[in-house]
């Protein structure tokens, strides 16, 4: 039987980043997997929110682009996930969720972590059927009453993840970090299978 609660002194990947299509369950792994090792799950969305409430210099300006529709340029999301890795609780480690997205935001994290005298130990991907994603997601949108979860939408965004992320994953492939995993079992046992291919 797996042990979720296995000590994190067995795990010494801890500068970890989550990819997954949407819908794949990463923001819930991520915060399992960050929790049993006590680093910090770091999530773009998380980071927009904390800065743009706190009314720092770059939530300012990245509220002004999401303000008048435009996507926040990535100069203003790395210069913000640079600050957040700086910061004194993840210093140990940390789990990246939702960056980097592009071959661009690959390179300026590579930059960062090399600022930091430091480089990502694994890279967790979380494998799952398209059908399978587009179903679970229609469902939740059916649930929660969201309206940007109609099937064509779902679609769409699962066209930019393939066409957006596999570059990466193939960059991350060849420097033999990743470690795929069945994101199609049970909440726990997607967590316990993680934990595996993080201890072995």
């Amino acid at each position: 039987m797996n042990n979720l609660t296995t000590d994190a002194a067995s795990v010494s990947a801890r500068r970890l980043l989550i990819v997954g299509p949407p819908g794949a369950g990463k923001g819930t792994q991520a915060v399992r997997i960050a929790e049993q090792l006590s680093i910090p799950a770091i999530s773009t969305g998380d980071i927009f929110r904390a800065n743009v409430s706190g009314q720092t210099e770059l939530g300012v300006l990245a509220k002004s682009f999401m303000d008048s529709g435009e996507y926040v340029p990535d100069s203003v999301t790395n210069d913000m996930v640079r600050s957040r890795l700086a910061e004194d609780d993840a210093q140990g480690g940390f789990l990246l969720d939702g960056y980097p997205r592009t071959l661009d935001q690959v390179e300026a994290l590579d930059g960062m972590l090399s600022e930091l005298e430091t480089s990502l130990d694994a890279v967790l991907l979380l494998v799952v059927e398209t059908e399978e994603v587009v179903g679970r997601l229609v469902e939740r949108g059916r649930e929660q009453g969201r309206s940007d979860d109609t099937e064509e939408t779902i679609r769409k965004r699962l066209d930019v993840y393939a066409e957006q992320t596999a570059p990466l994953i193939d960059v991350y492939e060849k420097r033999g970090l990743v470690r795929r995993v069945d994101g199609m079992a049970s909440i726990d046992e997607v967590t316990a299978a993680l934990r595996e291919a993080l201890a072995g």
